[in-house]
């Protein structure tokens, strides 16, 4: 019986141990994949990685995790030579593979959201435009054009979509003319605009936008995609 009692003490103690240790390992694995995951794309602003699934170190062995989620903040998204700034994007990478000796990893699938601030969407356009919530998903894009040496400023709703999958396209539904030949063309030269958003991880593409009152919401999703490497 004493015996038993030492085994099992034993045991506890043991298990208590691989838990610690693995515990260990997985916070700096985590650590480590946000430093390459950020340095991998360039990224300025903050990135957090979390790893799930326990034990981790089972999993290292077997080259394959079931699940990473990746939390970036504040990240200027460049393309075009312009910057598109994320405010924050959240991905779930599912089925995620270890290669090239645990220096590249690739997801078989990730979903996520990410989020672009009116402003942050505003100083992106390369206009000298005020861009905010219209309401029933709509945005609001208040411009101003010089008509014959005279200022006029247009406040127009337009619609967001996207594009190819990696652009946010901005469209004024009307422009109100009152007359005024050329009108139209000049408030839509600075209230129309398209903005593709780059940088994120290969594999990673945009399915959808929305406006919302915070924001402009983005849903993004791929398969295959590298988290680093």
């Amino acid at each position: 019986m004493r015996a038993l009692r030492i085994l099992l003490i034993t045991a506890v103690i043991l298990g208590g141990l691989f838990v610690a240790v693995d515990r260990l390992a997985v916070n700096f694995a985590e650590d480590e994949a946000a430093q390459k995951v950020q340095a991998a794309q360039g990224l300025a602003g903050t990135t957090e990685v979390s790893i799930k699934g326990f034990p981790f170190l089972t999993q290292v062995l077997g080259k394959e995790l079931d699940q990473v989620d990746i939390r970036l903040s504040g990240v200027d998204a460049v393309a075009g030579g312009r910057k598109v700034r994320l405010s924050e994007m959240n991905a779930a990478l599912r089925d995620v593979r270890l290669e090239d000796n645990f220096s590249r990893a690739v997801a078989a699938t990730a979903s996520g959201t990410a989020r672009v601030s009116y402003a942050d969407l505003g100083r992106a356009s390369g206009e000298d435009v005020t861009v905010g919530f219209g309401g029933n998903g709509k945005v609001k894009v208040t411009g101003t054009a010089e008509v014959l040496g005279k200022s006029i400023t247009r406040s127009v709703l337009s619609t967001v979509s996207l594009v190819e999958g990696d652009t946010i396209r901005v469209r004024a539904d009307s422009v109100p003319g009152e007359g005024i030949p050329g009108l139209e063309d000049m408030v839509r030269e600075r209230t129309d605009f398209d903005r593709q958003v780059g940088g994120m991880p290969a594999g990673l593409r945009l399915t959808k936008v929305e406006a919302l009152p915070d924001g402009i919401a983005i849903t993004v999703g791929g398969q295959n995609v590298a988290l680093a490497g």
